[in-house]
C-alpha cells in the first residue's frame, strides 16, 4: 500500500476546509498511519479522558476515515465514529449503550447524507459506512465526509451534555 499517497490525499482534503470551520466546532484533525491503515481522524480534546493527549486516551470519541490494503482490495474507503470507554470520561456519568442509542436517534435525521452508513453496531461504533474508493475522487469524497462530520459533531456535544455531572 502506498501510505504516502493516501496520507497526502487526506491532508490535502483536510486543508481545503477553512480553519474557521474547524475552530467553530472546536475540532482538530490528525492524519497518520494506524493499524496498517492511512487514517484521518477528527476529534475534540474535551471528548477524551486526557485532553492533553486525546488521540491516545483510553476514553475518547472521534470520527475517522481510513484506507488499508484490505479496503483497497474491496474498492472501498471506510469511515466511522467511535466512542471508547465513555464511563471513564471525567465529569460525566455515561453508559456507553445509552450514549450510543441517544446519538443514533439524532444521527438518523442525517443518515441520508452518509453513503452506506449503518448504525447496527455495539456501543463502541456509533456508526460506520463506506464510499467507493476511486483515486480521482478521494479528495472530493474526503472533503464531503469532513463537511458532513462538521455538521453532525454538535450532536455529540448535545448528547454528552445529558450525562454531565452537575
Amino acid at each position: 500500500m502506498d501510505y504516502e499517497f493516501y496520507l497526502t490525499m487526506f491532508r490535502s482534503a483536510a486543508e481545503k476546509i477553512s480553519k474557521e470551520q474547524y475552530d467553530r466546532e472546536g475540532l482538530k484533525v490528525s492524519v497518520d498511519i494506524f493499524l496498517e491503515s492511512a487514517v484521518l481522524k477528527m476529534y475534540k480534546p474535551e471528548w477524551s479522558g486526557n485532553p492533553q493527549s486525546p488521540l491516545d486516551a483510553a476514553s475518547r470519541i472521534f470520527f475517522s476515515i481510513w484506507v488499508s490494503d484490505k479496503t483497497i482490495r474491496e474498492g472501498k474507503m471506510y469511515y466511522n465514529i467511535h466512542a471508547l470507554k465513555l464511563r471513564e470520561l471525567k465529569d460525566y456519568k455515561i453508559s456507553s449503550r445509552h450514549f450510543a442509542q441517544n446519538f443514533r436517534v439524532q444521527f438518523l435525521k442525517h443518515q441520508k447524507d452518509w453513503p452506506n452508513a449503518d448504525i447496527q453496531y455495539g456501543p463502541l461504533t456509533l456508526m460506520q459506512g463506506w464510499i467507493p474508493l476511486t483515486t480521482e475522487e478521494i479528495q472530493k469524497e474526503v472533503c464531503r465526509l469532513i463537511q458532513n462530520f462538521l455538521e453532525i459533531s454538535p450532536i455529540i456535544d448535545i448528547v454528552l451534555d445529558q450525562y454531565k455531572i452537575r
